[in-house]
This record gives C-alpha cells, sequence and structure tokens, in this order.
C-alpha cells in the first residue's frame, strides 16, 4: 500500500528544493535568514533530509521501555522528621524516587531510622547526596539495615568530590582523602549490587550558564577522571562503571536538550569502553536530569510551570532514567504542599495521560534530531579532547580552564537576555504591569552573589551558579523598594496603527523595570497629550508615532514638557541626527541593551530629587 500510494508523488532532490528556496529568497542572503546558529556554534539548517544520516553515528536505547522514575529531592539536613514527612506524602502521590539532602557528616543509624521511617526501601529509589565524610560508613549502614533486599535495592549516595571542588573551590575535606573515600565508598557497596555510589554533578556547568556542549564535554571529563582514578587504584572498569550515576540539567531549548542525552550517551560509552568495559550495562550511562533552575524566574513565577513542562517533555522523550522538575517557587521561598504537588504532577502527566513512557526513544529516526544529536556529539568529544590534553577535568579545573569556558558562555548569555535576543517570559518581555515584589522576595533571592570570598583551603576559583533573570529582578525589585514608582506616559499621535504598536513596545520595555505605564490610544493633537503627561505627574514621557512624524513633532513635545519630565522617543528614525544636535537624546528600539537601558532611566528617577 505504501509503494502505491508513494508512487504518486515523484521524489524530489534537495537541489530541486534549494532551487525554489532561492527563488523564494529573491536574493535575500540564506545564511542570515534561514541557518540558526546556536550558542554552542551549531548551525541549524532550514530542513533534513535522509542523506543527511549518512555521516551521523546513530545509537538507540537499551532500555525496554520509556519508563522513567518520577523523583523528588527534600532537604533532611535541618528537620530529619518534616523531610520524612514530606517523603511519604511524595511517595503516596506518585512518586517512585525520593532523594534527600544530607548534612557533611552523613546520618547514624538513628537519624537514619528516622529519615527512613515508614519508606519500603525495596518499592521504590532512594539517593541521598550532600555527605561529603565517612561516606563509606554511610554506605556500609545502609547494606547492614537492608541486609534482606541489598541485591535488589535501588538508589544511590551520590559521592561527588569533583562536583564539591567546582562549587566551593575545595574538596570536602583534602584531594587524597576525598578520592580514598570514594573507592571505600565502592568497596562499602559490593553487596548491593544496583546501588550507585559515584556521583557526577554535571549540572552545575549548566548552573553556572554554560552552553549544552559544556555541560556534556565537562561532564564527561568529570566522569572519566573518576575513572581513571578508580582503575588506577586496582578496581575494574566495568564495575566502576555500574556505579556511577550521572545528573545533567534541562534547558530551555527543547530539540537540542532532546538531543544533548541521545549524544552523551553515544560519548560515555565510547570512553568506558576506551577504559577496558565490556559488559553492555557498564556501558549504559545512568542519567538523572533536573530541571533547569537557571531558567526559574521570581517574577511571574507561575510561568516556571510552563518552562518546567517542556523541559520535562525534552528529558523524557530523550530517555532519561530518572527526572525531578523543580517547584515553580523554589527560587523564592520554601516550597508549598502545592508547588511541589505540581512539579511532581507534570511528569506523572506525561505518563499517565501522555503516555510518555510507552514508545522508546521517539526521536530515533528524526533527520532532524539525529543530526542535532551528531553535532552536539561531535563537538561535544572535541570540547571534552582538550580537557583532556589539559590532564584531566582536576588538572583543567585548577588551571582555570573550565571556569573561563562556562564564563565566557554566561557572559553571551547574559547580553542576550539583555538585549532579548533571549526571552525570559515576564522578566525581559511581556512583564506583569500590575506584579510588585511579594513578601518573600528579599534582595539576597534576586541579587547575583559574587566569588569575592575565598574558602579556606580553596585550590581554584569556583564556578558562579546563578539565574539568568538575577539582572533584570534586581532592577525591578530596586523600584518596588524604592519608595516611589517612576511612570512612563505614552504620548501617541499620528498614524494610529505605528503609534500604538510604539506605544506597545514601550510599554513592555518600561514595566521590565517595574514602572507604571500609562498607554493612551492616540491623541489628535500633541499639545493636549504633552497637557495629559504633565497633569499624570509623569517622570517619562514616549513619544510614540511613525518615524516620519518624528522630525517636526517631538521638538514641539520637549519645548511643551521642558525640564519637568524625560522625554524619550519609541524608535530608530532617520531624523536622529536631528533631534539629537536639538538635544533629544533619549531612544529606546529593538536594538537597545534593554537592561543597561532601564538602569539608566531607574538611577536618573530614584537617586534623583529632580523628579
Amino acid at each position: 500500500m505504501a509503494e502505491i500510494l508513494f508512487s504518486d508523488f515523484p521524489p524530489v532532490s534537495t537541489e530541486q528544493w534549494e532551487t525554489v528556496i532561492q527563488k523564494d529568497l529573491k536574493g535575500a542572503d540564506y545564511a542570515k535568514k534561514l541557518i540558526w546558529k546556536t550558542p554552542e556554534g551549531i548551525n541549524v539548517r532550514p530542513y533534513y533530509r535522509a542523506e543527511d544520516l549518512q555521516n551521523v553515528k546513530q545509537i538507540r536505547s537499551g532500555k525496554s521501555d520509556n519508563n522513567w522514575l518520577v523523583r523528588q529531592d527534600f532537604d533532611a539536613r535541618e528537620d530529619i522528621v518534616e523531610a520524612n514527612r514530606n517523603a511519604l506524602e511524595a511517595l503516596n502521590r506518585g512518586v517512585d524516587s525520593i532523594g534527600f539532602k544530607i548534612k557533611k557528616e552523613g546520618l547514624n543509624e538513628d537519624e537514619l531510622n528516622t529519615l527512613t521511617n515508614g519508606i519500603v526501601w525495596e518499592a521504590i529509589e532512594m539517593n541521598f547526596a550532600g555527605g561529603c565524610r565517612a561516606i563509606a560508613d554511610f554506605v556500609q549502614l545502609i547494606a547492614r539495615k537492608n541486609v534482606a533486599i541489598a541485591a535488589n535495592l535501588r538508589g544511590s549516595v551520590d559521592f561527588d568530590p569533583l562536583r564539591r571542588l567546582s562549587c566551593h573551590g575545595r574538596f570536602c575535606d583534602d584531594e587524597t582523602a576525598s578520592f580514598n573515600q570514594l573507592k571505600a565508598a565502592l568497596d562499602a557497596a559490593k553487596t548491593l549490587p544496583l546501588f550507585r555510589t559515584v556521583g557526577v554533578g554535571a549540572l552545575i556547568f549548566h548552573q553556572a550558564g554554560s552552553t549544552i556542549v559544556q555541560e556534556l564535554a565537562f561532564g564527561l571529563a568529570m566522569g572519566s577522571d573518576y575513572l581513571n582514578r578508580l582503575t588506577d587504584a586496582g578496581l575494574n572498569a566495568d564495575d566502576v562503571a555500574r556505579k556511577m550515576k550521572f545528573t545533567f540539567a534541562v534547558g530551555a531549548a527543547y530539540f537540542m536538550e532532546i538531543a544533548k542525552f541521545r549524544a552523551v550517551r553515544l560519548l560515555w560509552a565510547n570512553i568506558v569502553k576506551a577504559y577496558g568495559a565490556t559488559e553492555p550495562a557498564s556501558t549504559t550511562m545512568n542519567i538523572h536530569a533536573v530541571t533547569s533552575a537557571w531558567n526559574q524566574t521570581v517574577y511571574d513565577p507561575n510561568v516556571n510551570m510552563l518552562r518546567a513542562t517542556t523541559e520535562a517533555m525534552s528529558a523524557t522523550l530523550a530517555g532519561v532514567d530518572s527526572l525531578e522538575v523543580l517547584p515553580f517557587d523554589k527560587p523564592i521561598r520554601k516550597s508549598s504542599t502545592f508547588s511541589n504537588r505540581i512539579a511532581r504532577n507534570t511528569q506523572i502527566l506525561l505518563k499517565e495521560e501522555s503516555y510518555f513512557d510507552r514508545v522508546i526513544d521517539p526521536a530515533a529516526g528524526s533527520y532532524y534530531i539525529e543530526s542535532l544529536t551528531g553535532a552536539i556529539a561531535e563537538e561535544a568529544w572535541k570540547l571534552f579532547k582538550q580537557v583532556e590534553e589539559r590532564g584531566g577535568y582536576l588538572a583543567a579545573f585548577k588551571a582555570g580552564f573550565i571556569q573561563e569556558q562556562v564564563k565566557a558562555s554566561a557572559q553571551k548569555r547574559d547580553a542576550n537576555i539583555a538585549t532579548r535576543r533571549q526571552i525570559l517570559l515576564g522578566t525581559n518581555q511581556y512583564p506583569n504591569f500590575m506584579e510588585t515584589a511579594s513578601d518573600d522576595l528579599t534582595e539576597a533571592t534576586v541579587t547575583r552573589a559574587a566569588n569575592t570570598v575565598a574558602e579556606i583551603g580553596q585550590i581554584a576559583e569556583p564556578l558562579e551558579e546563578y539565574r539568568g533573570a538575577q539582572a533584570f529582578e534586581a532592577l525591578r525589585y530596586a523600584t518596588d523598594k524604592g519608595g516611589k514608582q517612576p511612570t512612563a506616559f505614552m504620548l501617541t499621535f499620528g498614524n494610529l496603527a505605528m503609534c500604538r504598536a510604539r506605544a506597545q513596545f514601550a510599554c513592555n520595555f518600561f514595566a521590565c523595570a517595574g514602572f507604571k505605564v500609562v498607554d493612551n490610544n492616540r491623541f489628535e493633537a500633541i499639545d493636549e497629550g504633552a497637557k495629559a503627561a504633565l497633569t499624570a505627574h509623569a517622570q517619562i514621557v514616549v513619544a510614540c508615532a511613525a518615524d516620519d512624524d518624528y522630525a517636526e513633532a517631538v521638538p514641539q513635545i520637549a519645548q511643551l514638557i521642558g525640564d519637568k519630565a524625560i522625554l524619550v522617543v519609541a524608535g530608530d528614525p532617520a531624523s536622529r541626527p536631528e533631534l539629537e544636535a536639538k538635544g533629544i537624546k533619549k531612544f529606546i528600539n529593538v536594538k537597545c541593551n534593554v537592561l543597561e537601558t532601564l538602569i539608566e532611566y531607574q538611577k536618573l528617577i530614584l537617586i534623583s530629587d529632580k523628579f
């Protein structure tokens, strides 16, 4: 039937498609119009065909289904009883993987019993993170507590000294002790074949602003360092690899994130084989994914639910082993019962109502995603080799190579947010005009903390974890707490379509800083608009019209409002040099650095006594 159907549609070659495209472009630059360049430097074409897969090495999931574990993490460092209560509630509502963040010293037997009271270990996956001292003793305690089910106990103690180094610039104790503990933890887990004791926290790179390629390359380098250290200590590569769990963030680039997880499995299999591993289970990467904290915002925080949903879709379609969806209010406050419920139900819905667990590797065979997978794998492998050439992850981090690479990426991402090349909905575009800082919001939440104070024993500069929205949030928070709310008045005139478009742009522009915006449909006369602006006691008056109207009208507006307000022109008209010569210096348009411009206006109004 398929052959008969396709015979009615003769094949169309790539050359034929390109000819039609060039004709439709009418001389426009193909690359500028149709090629998208990702932050990783990968050129994404407008379409892909079967021929594009000829040189792409494809990898298929080794899973028998696409099921994943629904995980929620809880902080058990201070209140163990509350952590246990929250975990039981989550388990009774669909979660099948629990993570506990524990204190450095781990837990004694009584504390472990209290924390896990009522939890049926053999029915779920149990994970512990944060304990960086006496880790082998803690693993032995887990083994003793679960002798009867030891062979089937699933979970992890994510002991990850390289992640601690990356976050703090130092090990928990010292380098030698940390890697000795790593080996001791592996030895202690010999009776727990399904329990993993080596964590690789690659999500730290994403949280510091890295690209996808950097997250993969540096995460793989961390894993390679662990393999190198432990095999040198006499352990078998197969045994070590089976004890490792990788944790990656999942970001907003939907298809790129799907391709990311597919690519890293391919690369890790190659690395493990190079260390002599031969068993299929050893070459299969165990992946835990966490939705992006970097993408979360504290203004219009409900949008975080939508962000987490698309991120969860990417991770689950890519075949991760477990997933944690962060609560939407995590950056603001201690997560509530409601936000925890929404977080877990996001991925339960993907299973129960959308059937994402029913199809194995649904992206397989997609010309686009397979091509992205190959491109990401190629670029990540190049960067991974650069790290290896510098002696591996630890040596490269001590030398500052990792930090330099991530900082460069973070600066580009920050610039893209400041100029709206990257949109954070509700923060740098389409803000909620009526929103003000909630009582839970503090200056510390919106302020990006600089790594200025060195910890005792620090041997390298740590990576800086932050959220991409923080610079805009700090700006808006300063307005909310500044004692007076600046007003931007839209003085609209001339062509109705143009003045409305300019007014909408300007309203969104100034509302990003928490300014009050006064929009108007259109004034019949300029003097009428200027009078209304002064009556409204606006500190900013925005001229909104067509470019051709500005040369004559803007100087009149300037004369009418005098020094009682700041005059801003919406757009970048051809008459700008002429207007600037007349003292009109303020313009806003799509080419602006929105963040820097708003900071300038905020300082003029909030600091100055003039307005």
